[in-house]
């Protein structure tokens, strides 16, 4: 889940965006199975490391999100997951799955010549970021996540199944209208049916709702769905698609099962209190009994990257990090 809309401006004061910069490093790695993944960095190349990891799945990254960063203390990592952005075959679903995932990350880690590092994202990249840790806990400094999404069935459920729409009843009657009525007990498999039809040009007609759904209710503000251009959303819609109609490729609960891996890493968890596609319970529940989890509920916010007051939120903490460390603290 989570597609990026819109920017945000601000001077880099406490709380605020920092300037946009270059990447010093722009690659092409390798990461076999016929996928090659685009990856780079910016800020400062011996700075405390920091991977991000956008959402979806099938997100891809944005210039935007190199600015949560202080470029003096950060490298910043930034790569696009299999199957979008410029990483390619574009919209690409085989040997795409959240372990290849982890993977991934634990290749460009290796790459890049990275020890620890930083794990930061939002809503699926969230997911990813959880599942990667408690794969690779000693590869990790610290957890900042947002819009806590963990793949279960009810988090489906409440987004595909009819929960939220007890909220936006005409947003899910557009949803739904492509759809036949015998078909829609389960919106996730019809759209497969259409997504995966092996006809482009209908691949790319289911993809636009699926797409406006999703980013009609990211923001607290609700005004239009907002468009895309056709190729970003049959990648995204596609992958993110693919990713729910199996579950993620996590075991049921999995990710709050295995939490004891992780807990002894700091973690700063910032969730929009009126998040309707990520609803604030599911991040409550991980921060629970978590002794160094920071839960930060922002008022009068949603799901978005873009939100101001989530966007802040997330610079606070980087910034909060950075100054301890440079104070002799311990995480970076």
């Amino acid at each position: 889940m989570d597609r990026l809309a819109g920017q945000i401006g601000g001077n880099p004061s406490p709380g605020k965006l920092h300037p946009m910069v270059e990447p010093f490093d722009q690659r092409q790695i390798d990461v076999g199975d016929g996928h090659v993944l685009h990856v780079e960095q910016s800020g400062n190349p011996r700075g405390v490391p920091v991977i991000v990891l956008h959402g979806g799945p099938g997100g891809g990254c944005s210039p935007y999100m190199r600015r949560f960063f202080d470029p003096r203390h950060y490298r910043a990592i930034l790569f696009d997951q299999r199957g979008c952005g410029r990483s390619r075959p574009h919209a690409e679903v085989r040997a795409n799955t959240t372990q290849h995932l982890v993977a991934d990350i634990e290749q460009i880690r290796t790459e890049l010549g990275i020890e620890r590092a930083i794990l930061f994202g939002g809503s699926w990249g969230a997911t990813l970021a959880l599942t990667y840790a408690e794969a690779h806990p000693d590869s990790v400094l610290a957890l900042v996540l947002r819009g806590v999404f963990l793949g279960r069935r009810a988090e489906l459920d409440w987004f595909y199944g009819g929960g939220v729409a007890r909220f936006f009843p005409d947003r899910w009657a557009e949803f739904q209208k492509p759809i036949p009525e015998a078909e829609r007990d389960d919106m996730i498999i019809a759209y497969h049916r259409r997504l995966f039809s092996g006809d482009r040009g209908q691949e790319i007609r289911y993809s636009l709702p699926w797409l406006q759904w999703e980013n009609a209710l990211a923001g607290l503000e609700i005004s239009g769905a907002g468009h895309a251009p056709p190729d970003y959303a049959r990648a995204f819609a596609r992958l993110e698609n693919h990713y729910f109609a199996h579950g993620c490729f996590l075991e049921e609960g999995q990710l709050l099962r295995d939490r004891h891996r992780i807990e002894h890493l700091p973690a700063f968890i910032v969730q929009g209190r009126y998040d309707m596609v990520c609803p604030p319970q599911t991040a409550w529940e991980l921060a629970q009994d978590w002794p160094l989890a920071d839960l930060r509920l922002v008022p009068a916010s949603g799901h978005a990257l873009s939100e101001p007051r989530i966007a802040t939120e997330l610079v606070r903490v980087m910034d909060g990090l950075r100054d301890a460390a440079q104070e002799g603290g311990r995480v970076a």
